[in-house]
């Protein structure tokens, strides 16, 4: 009888430890779903941000591709209306933009339509006369895309110097149309006689020894 007894105490003891034991890890299991619930919610806010900013990134680079086209397209015109004006021919300013490891890198190229199409870089056409062309008409279209607007002259050295005297009346003109145009005053460092006297006020400067004589020749 005394050892009934003993065993069913014993019996209550094990249960009574092993109704602890497994409130313990009950409460512990709880918690760790608690965990998990919370950890799933996160990875659940993390991959809808991660959505939004992968649609972002998309809406930015069609933007920036779109505005980069649309500014492609008013320097090519620029730059082949100037060389048309110029040279008198059916000549076209290109650019020629690839991508390469995420970075856009760009190239000119001047089309010549004649009996046939003709497409080289402007180094290869007709020398410097093209490429001194090219990069003022550049630094006009660059000038006036730039966002926020930029104030202030536009500043020349020697923007013609290889360009032969047979253009060299039409390089004059247009810098007179871009004044008129852009209304922006043009201050210009030359050699050349013809297109100083262009200008509403002309100097001189001549070196007399080692001293710079400055003369108005023009106004």
């Amino acid at each position: 009888m005394n050892f009934n007894m003993d065993n069913k105490r014993k019996l209550n003891e094990n249960i009574k430890e092993l109704r602890s034991i497994y409130s313990l890890e009950n409460g512990k299991k709880q918690a760790i779903e608690e965990e998990v619930n919370i950890k799933r919610e996160k990875i659940k806010s993390i991959e809808q941000n991660i959505d939004i900013l992968e649609k972002t990134n998309i809406l930015l680079q069609k933007t920036s591709e779109y505005a980069r086209e649309q500014a492609k397209k008013q320097i090519e015109g620029l730059v082949t209306n100037c060389l048309q004006y110029i040279f008198d021919e059916n000549i076209e300013f290109e650019i020629d933009i690839q991508e390469a490891y995420g970075k856009p890198s760009a190239e000119f190229y001047v089309v010549t339509k004649s009996d046939e199409i003709i497409k080289t870089k402007p180094e290869e056409s007709r020398g410097g006369g093209v490429i001194d062309i090219i990069s003022l008409a550049l630094r006009i279209a660059f000038l006036h895309i730039h966002k926020p607007e930029i104030y202030g002259p536009l500043i020349l050295d020697e923007p013609a110097k290889h360009v032969s005297e047979d253009y060299i009346f039409n390089v004059s003109e247009f810098l007179k149309e871009v004044s008129e145009m852009f209304n922006r005053q043009i201050i210009m460092v030359t050699h050349n006689n013809h297109l100083a006297s262009i200008a509403d006020i002309s100097y001189r400067v001549e070196l007399n020894n080692i001293t710079s004589k400055v003369s108005k020749i023009q106004e």
